[in-house]
């Protein structure tokens, strides 16, 4: 039976894994991603793998991954539960609107770059005004991106037609919020996915042809999710007590956090206030290149830092915003870069605890897995320093008090995401076993 070739298509790095049909990992290159034509890039990877003529399951997060605006009826309800569809569905919030949007909003949303606008309001048999009127105002002005239409279901058509009538781009589904007190975030979740592979990853100036617009199956944050879930269902099979799963995968420009407590379904409604059970959130300001200012400033306003570290830790995160593809090799350079790590996971992780309190059970996290290249590509002394700095954490550790610590050297998570979505679910779960040695 032949192989299966995962590939994970970012805007820096092409990274593919062969994996055999029982979940064996057979091989794994990366190679620069390469546009205006990413199939170079791509074809370059699946040489090296020997996975040329192997069945090709492909994430992307090219050219930015997925921005998502999302207008609401108001903050703490229509805009919120919004807002939580958009991040699990593997998107990056990039503006959030409550109420009618005024000229002020629109130019706000227009400004904000979305891919997609996801527009909620109203329950079912409830209020049409405001989601009607958000309608015509999007109709209406210079934002030509599609809509995922997602509001009260008798404000449903009315609102579908206006769209249309200036020739958007509109996916209609279910109602985010059916019920007073529920959130359903199944139907749009699937809506985001669909609008972003037929219409979004064709605009990225990515590649030429439409060949790789048919390979993409998912935005890469949805498949690593994928991965993470399908990782907390294996250790529930295999542990009495597993505990949750952590993921902090910290990049040059963000750190993406995720947490899996269950295999629950999302198309199960609950209460608004409630957090999916597989959650990720996104630092834009925490990052080891571009955003690398952005972890000193915020370790020193969590005071993370310690006496006279801050002027020095600024001045190296300050090179390497201004020159995003260095390397360090200079021992002093390597050092910091895992200080930088270290600290933009503490803050990262921070802010997801405070988002899903109460959600990771009495035993906390069971296992913890550190992801990106600097922790993929640190020795063992660094590697134990970060760990260090984790499991000492004062508001850290509480919960991971009973985690093992593993890094995903083999950049695992997205092709069991992959495997899991296209019925591959026992290659996955052989994968991440293997591999993430639990």
């Amino acid at each position: 039976m032949e192989p299966v070739l995962c590939l994970d298509v970012g805007s820096t790095w092409t990274k593919g894994a062969l994996i055999s049909q029982d979940g064996s990992l057979i091989a794994t290159a990366q190679h620069r991603t390469t546009p205006p034509e990413v199939m170079n890039g791509i074809e370059a990877v699946a040489a090296e793998t020997g996975g040329d003529a192997a069945t090709a399951l492909v994430c992307s997060s090219a050219g930015g991954g997925l921005r998502l605006a999302v207008v609401g009826q108001e903050r703490m309800v229509s805009a919120e539960a919004g807002y939580r569809v958009a991040l699990s569905a593997g998107a990056k919030v990039v503006h959030v609107a409550a109420g009618e949007l005024s000229g002020a909003g629109v130019r706000a949303l227009r400004e904000s770059r979305p891919d997609v606008v996801l527009l909620v309001g109203g329950t079912d048999g409830g209020e049409t005004r405001v989601l009607l009127h958000n309608a015509h105002r999007i109709a209406a002005n210079r934002l030509r991106c599609p809509v995922v239409l997602a509001g009260n279901v008798q404000a449903g058509q009315e609102a579908l037609a206006t769209l249309h009538a200036t020739k958007r781009t509109v996916v209609p589904t279910d109602n985010v919020l059916p019920d007073v007190g529920e959130l359903a975030p199944g139907p749009a979740r699937r809506a985001i996915r669909e609008v972003f592979l037929q219409h979004v990853i064709g605009g990225k100036g990515l590649s030429r042809g439409t060949r790789f617009r048919r390979m993409v199956r998912a935005v890469t944050p949805d498949a690593v999710l994928g991965g993470v879930s399908r990782l907390a269902a294996t250790l529930a099979t295999d542990e009495e007590t597993p505990g949750a799963v952590l993921v902090v995968d910290v990049g040059g420009a963000t750190s993406d956090v995720y947490s899996a407590v269950s295999t629950v379904d999302d198309d199960t409604p609950r209460k608004t206030v409630e957090l999916p059970a597989d959650r990720r959130t996104v630092e834009g300001d925490l990052g080891m290149r571009w955003s690398a200012p952005g972890v000193v400033s915020e370790a020193a306003a969590e005071r993370l830092l310690a006496d006279g570290e801050e002027a020095g830790l600024a001045e190296a995160a300050t090179r390497r915003a201004a020159d995003v593809g260095w390397i360090p090799q200079a021992r002093q350079d390597i050092e910091a870069d895992a200080r930088l790590a270290s600290l933009a996971a503490v803050v990262a992780l921070r802010r997801h605890m405070r988002l899903v309190e109460g959600r990771m059970g009495p035993k906390g996290a069971g296992l913890l897995v550190l992801s990106g290249g600097v922790f993929r590509h640190a020795d063992q002394s660094t590697l134990d320093t970060v760990r260090g700095v984790l499991a000492e954490d004062p508001v850290l550790r509480p919960v991971l008090r009973h985690a093992r610590i593993t890094v995903d050297k083999d950049y695992v998570l997205a092709p069991a995401g992959l495997l899991a979505d296209t019925g591959r679910a026992e290659a996955a779960d052989r994968l991440l076993r293997d591999r993430l040695a639990f």
